[in-house]
């Protein structure tokens, strides 16, 4: 479980891709710094497994599925990568609760500059878009973010936006995404219960109406 705070600007050093997975290797003197065997480490919001470590790197495996489902199926050698330790039962929770499940990935459709601020606009799948609303969380990439604007309901193409300031553009790899980038979304867990709830009323409902 991770909160969506970042607390290190990571940089991947080795990638051994075999027939159906990939270990990355990745440069973290912080977040090892503690690490044992099979902690988990938030990698660009996916939750991976030390495998291995030195003292100022750890090496995970990922499996296809998330090669599929993330943008680490993109990860060269240098890719910057957003780190999080998992979160330490009795410490804040300054985000929100993130999993390290990611619902997949989301392109970056505009950048709006301010004097110390910076807007960003992803695009929603229409599978995902019930699950994001206003003033709701979200993580990008791994950091815990507020939804500061929406696309109306009845518009065909979803989409949402965050405000991001300072900290976040220059602590995490978000200050440097441009139009066209992907990046790894994980909407709220509360929000995905609710769904899961309501449909199985609905279709308890429809069983008892037949």
């Amino acid at each position: 479980m991770f909160t969506g705070i970042i607390e290190e600007l990571g940089r991947i050093e080795r990638i051994d891709h075999t027939a159906d997975a990939a270990r990355l290797t990745i440069h973290a003197p912080l977040s090892i710094a503690d690490a044992r065997h099979g902690d988990s480490i938030s990698v660009n919001g996916v939750c991976l497994t030390v495998v291995d470590r030195t003292p100022d790197s750890f090496t995970a495996d990922v499996m296809a599925e998330t090669l599929r489902m993330s943008t680490l199926s993109d990860a060269v050698v240098g890719t910057p990568v957003n780190l999080e330790r998992a979160a330490l039962v009795g410490g804040r929770l300054g985000g929100h609760i993130v999993q390290g499940h990611i619902d997949g990935t989301s392109t970056v459709l505009g950048v709006v500059p301010g004097d110390a601020w910076r807007v960003l606009r992803f695009s929603l799948s229409r599978e995902l878009a019930p699950l994001v609303v206003g003033k709701g969380s979200i993580a990008i990439d791994g950091v815990s973010l507020t939804v500061s604007a929406i696309s109306p309901a009845e518009a065909v193409d979803q989409w949402f936006e965050v405000s991001l300031i300072p900290e976040t553009l220059a602590a995490t790899t978000l200050g440097a995404r441009t139009v066209g980038d992907q990046v790894n979304i994980e909407t709220d867990i509360l929000a995905r219960h609710v769904e899961r709830m309501l449909a199985l009323a609905d279709a308890e409902s429809k069983r008892s109406a037949a």
